[in-house]
């Protein structure tokens, strides 16, 4: 992967950058994405933020190989201290954590997405949980995708202000309330996946010398959840 081919989780996230925005890219690496982007004159501006001096330094190298210095400012700063209020950011990418980190991220952050009009964010595993934050937060869910890639399944979901409170069922924060409306077989891929390795987790459970009998009730009642789910697919 460079900033000409990017992965398909990658190419997927920039689809949801709008067309002229002033993004941030929190977690960015090699800056691929806000390169990506500026090579197709897609961004205006962008920010590349790192927290981590090593993938900070890529992203200054990658940024000025291409000259794009002008366009995308690199950002040694941990999640949304990279973004400066003269930086009018109206985008916020961050792919490739946890959704509890970036969750995390997210409400350390909260008073520099003032302005900020979507986010596009990929979270590698806890969905459900940063689906929560958005929803407690007044970010409603407008478009979820999910792709395969190299043996791995990721969801990417873009969230924007809403002026409302609203509210999502547990069922629909732990599926995904527009991924429900289509499943597809990456989705149901995902969830038969899901069954297998928390079969596992039951199995071993079901060895130990004091049997955690609650936690197993538990599990067995959200995986007959799950099949359910997927049998209606």
């Amino acid at each position: 992967m460079d900033e000409k081919n990017l992965s398909r989780r990658l190419a997927t996230v920039a689809s949801y950058v709008p067309m002229g925005a002033r993004m941030a890219d929190i977690g960015s690496d090699h800056a691929y994405l806000p390169a990506a982007l500026a090579l197709q004159k897609k961004i205006s501006y962008a920010v590349a933020g790192e927290v981590v001096k090593g993938p900070y330094e890529n992203a200054v190298s990658e940024i000025k190989g291409h000259g794009l210095t002008d366009l995308i400012k690199p950002r040694l700063a941990d999640g949304l201290d990279a973004i400066t209020p003269a930086d009018q950011i109206d985008t916020v990418a961050i792919a490739g954590m946890g959704g509890t980190l970036i969750a995390e991220i997210l409400e350390r952050g909260k008073d520099r997405l003032q302005g900020v009009r979507r986010l596009v964010l990929q979270p590698n595993v806890g969905e459900g949980r940063l689906r929560r934050w958005l929803m407690d937060n007044r970010y409603q869910i407008m478009a979820e995708q999910i792709v395969a890639e190299d043996d791995h399944i990721y969801e990417i979901i873009v969230a924007e202000p809403s002026p409302v409170p609203f509210r999502y069922s547990d069922y629909e924060l732990m599926f995904g309330p527009l991924l429900l409306e289509k499943k597809g077989p990456v989705f149901t891929a995902k969830w038969r996946d899901y069954i297998d390795r928390q079969q596992g987790v039951i199995h071993q459970m079901e060895q130990a010398q004091k049997v955690p009998v609650a936690r197993i009730t538990e599990l067995k009642q959200k995986l007959a959840l799950v099949a359910e789910e997927i049998d209606d697919d």
